[in-house]
């Protein structure tokens, strides 16, 4: 079983940065390539960033591209996203999530199985 906690999420103006943290339980932590995604109210949730498995391939949104960073740390078994120069269109709940060696994609929330309860992100203008 794998269990992920996100931690970081807060109410920013927009310009400024956060990081979010995800910590994941479970020894199998570096087979998994981890992903963030967000959802807004009233929005399907969509994908953010992924990272694979030992870190060497990235992937992000249009979106936030050249403004948020993933990484992850395998010895510590986290992962985390840097965001720089949000915006108010960036507010929504961030979830952090684990996706199984077996999958096909990194892109769609159905690529990974397991999930946080995630944190707010909420950007003023």
């Amino acid at each position: 079983q794998v269990q992920l906690v996100e931690s970081g999420g807060g109410l920013v103006q927009a310009g400024a940065s956060l990081r979010l943290s995800c910590v994941v339980s479970g020894r199998t932590f570096s087979s998994y390539a981890m992903g963030w995604f967000r959802q807004a109210p009233g929005k399907e949730r969509e994908f953010v960033a992924a990272i694979s498995s030992i870190g060497g391939t990235t992937w992000y949104a249009s979106s936030v591209k050249g403004r948020f960073t993933i990484s992850r740390d395998n010895a510590k078994n986290t992962v985390d996203l840097q965001m720089n120069s949000l915006k108010p269109e960036d507010t929504a709940s961030y979830y952090c999530a684990a996706r199984p060696p077996t999958s096909a994609g990194y892109y769609s929330s159905r690529d990974y199985d397991y999930w946080g309860q995630g944190t707010q992100v909420t950007v003023s203008s």
